[in-house]
């Protein structure tokens, strides 16, 4: 069809014109960047008011053992089912497909290793549903307090 250059510069000044815009107080929701792109995000004075409009599906929370499984896998990417579970010290199968339905995990490849083990990363979805552009925002051990980050040490 109609294929043209756009100078990146353009485009930055027309997201910035709708943001602007959409900062208003008549607006019920905001342009944001979120996971490499671009979204339009309810209000928080409004997010009460949308969701009891909305008669979707929610979302559940995560379980703890879907927790700890998501967060190896953002921080050790791409990594094997069987590097998680040397981690998390059990199975971690149930915790993994739960993830994958939920579209939090996507499948990276396969392993070289013996028998060609499958990969697993982090999605797009994984991104927006913790409010990131980028995997270098998540908490890195030096943000943790030392009493968070040690295990095994008793406090009296």
């Amino acid at each position: 069809m109609f294929e043209s250059e756009v100078p990146m510069e353009h485009l930055e000044e027309a997201i910035a014109a709708l943001q602007e815009k959409f900062r208003a107080d008549d607006h019920a929701f905001n342009l944001e960047k979120l996971a490499g792109g671009y979204q339009f995000l309810t209000k928080p004075a409004y997010q009460s008011s949308i969701s009891i409009l909305q008669k979707h599906q929610s979302q559940k929370r995560l379980s703890t053992a879907q927790l700890e499984t998501l967060s190896i896998i953002a921080y050790k990417q791409p990594v094997t089912k069987s590097e998680i579970e040397q981690i998390r010290g059990v199975n971690c199968d149930y915790s993994v497909q739960k993830l994958l339905e939920k579209s939090l995990v996507a499948i990276k490849g396969k392993s070289e290793g013996i028998g060609r083990p499958i990969l697993y990363g982090t999605s797009p979805k994984f991104m927006e549903y913790f409010g990131i552009n980028d995997l270098s925002e998540l908490p890195q051990p030096k943000d943790f307090k030392p009493e968070e980050n040690e295990i095994g040490n008793q406090t009296d």
